[in-house]
């Protein structure tokens, strides 16, 4: 079992990625941020958000961002059986291909609740496992934009993953935090990438 939270890498590269979503409010100020500064970022979208709204899940996709599989209803994992395990990361594998036409390759376990035996499941997918080196921010409580920023600030390297979430609730901390480490990274000469590129700088 092997949840990646950083790769070994000695590219200048980070790997911003965001739950939840998609959201018609937030993440198309994401991906306006991005577009900014002609960056990449990695989306970890629920299933029920995308019958939702499928037209942001489309713009993401047709802006060269990464969509990755974050489960249907956003299950504690561990916690249901093997077999509703797989048919939540099923069907949102169908809808993200039936909306964008390409199947996702990399999944984010809910609460990052992951265990062998849910391990067995994503195999099937062969899905890289995607954690985060970040997650003191919990930026969804809303902690204040300095907080996510101390937080974050601190894990700043060659081949972290960030996590963030544009989906539920008021999000606006949030972007206002990614707007400001995007302009800091991309001055201090780091590339913004999807996981999917990352993963391929492992080692490298």
């Amino acid at each position: 079992m092997n949840i990646i939270h950083q790769v070994s890498t000695s590219h200048k590269a980070i790997a911003f990625t965001f739950d939840d979503g998609p959201n018609p409010e937030y993440t198309p100020q994401l991906l306006d941020i991005f577009d900014e500064v002609g960056g990449r970022a990695t989306f970890f979208m629920m299933g029920q958000q995308i019958e939702l709204y499928p037209d942001t899940t489309r713009d993401v996709h047709n802006r060269k961002h990464e969509i990755g599989n974050h489960t249907y209803s956003h299950p504690f994992m561990t916690q249901i059986s093997l077999e509703a395990c797989e048919h939540e990361l099923r069907e949102t594998d169908r809808l993200i291909s039936e909306v964008t036409g390409t199947p996702p390759v990399v999944m984010r376990p809910p609460y990052l609740d992951y265990n062998n035996e849910v391990d067995t499941v994503t195999a099937k997918f062969a899905y890289p496992v995607i954690g985060s080196v970040n997650g003191g921010t919990r930026d969804w409580e809303m902690p204040g934009v300095d907080h996510i920023l101390e937080v974050t600030r601190a894990q700043i390297g060659c081949g972290s993953i960030f996590l963030f979430h544009d989906g539920f609730g008021d999000r606006s901390q949030t972007i206002e935090a990614v707007r400001i480490l995007v302009k800091e990274l991309t001055d201090q000469g780091y590339e913004l990438v999807t996981v999917s590129e990352l993963l391929q700088m492992a080692a490298s």
